[in-house]
This record gives C-alpha cells, structure tokens and sequence, in this order.
C-alpha cells in the first residue's frame, strides 16, 4: 500500500508532462493564426491580381 501512495505523490509532483501540453497548446495557438493570417493575405492578394486583370481587359 505505501508503494502506491508513494507512486501517486510522485505522479502528482511530476510537472514535466504538464509542461509538454503548455507547449503544444502554445503551438497550435501560433499555427492557427498563421493559418488566419495566410488566407486573408491569400484572399486581399487574389482581389489585387484580379483588379490587374480586369484592368488589362
């Protein structure tokens, strides 16, 4: 029995995975405004080469 609580305190103090999911949510975070930002850049620069176009017509 004290081998369990001693496991389980020693699970509890463990921070090292806690770290790991800040990081990945952190990732995710910075990819999804990347993501945000390349499909607006994407679309005002679709717009641009579409008012060339029509002005070339």
């Amino acid at each position: 029995m004290e081998k369990i609580i001693l496991a389980t305190r020693r699970f509890l103090r463990d921070e090292e995975g806690v770290t790991a999911i800040e990081y990945g949510l952190i990732a995710a975070l910075i990819a999804i405004v990347i993501i945000a930002a390349v499909s607006l850049v994407g679309q005002d620069l679709n717009n641009t080469f579409q008012e060339v176009a029509n002005a070339l017509s």
